[in-house]
């Protein structure tokens, strides 16, 4: 065990990762995870393995290998505003579609700083889903 807080948000480090039905290799891969640097939700461990889901709730038993520490946050709403300060009347950036997956780096209350495809900004948190409502990252 880590000892590190559950629930608590990782991301999908490799291409591809199978996801089991429970915390070993004998235990059936019910899905694969397909897309790197996702953002996963961690809610349980056992052993080298982790109990994750997805913004989805779908989830299952995942070999920590395949978990990275690097946040990253699925982009919620259509069209998000990535603005050059954490305030609503802010220049904006930038514009990331609902499902994009952005490095998340800093967060303060309310606001997060990402980078999406290049483009950075802050991001309203409330628009984000892998960082916690009270959050900060520093």
């Amino acid at each position: 065990m880590t000892n590190l807080p559950l629930p608590r948000f990782v991301s999908l480090k490799a291409d591809e990762g199978n996801v089991r039905r429970g915390p070993s290799l004998s235990h059936r891969v019910d899905w694969v995870f397909t897309r790197r640097n996702m953002p996963l939700e961690v809610t349980a461990e056992y052993g080298h393995w982790r109990r994750v889901r997805d913004r989805e709730g779908a989830g299952g038993w995942v070999h920590y290998s395949l978990l990275s520490g690097v946040r990253t946050a699925l982009v919620e709403e259509d069209m998000v505003a990535l603005r050059m300060k954490p305030d609503d009347e802010a220049p904006v950036n930038a514009r990331a579609e609902a499902g994009v997956v952005a490095r998340v780096s800093e967060c303060n209350l309310d606001w997060c700083w990402v980078i999406a495809g290049g483009e950075r900004g802050w991001v309203r948190k409330a628009a984000l889903w892998g960082v916690k409502r009270e959050e900060i990252l520093e």
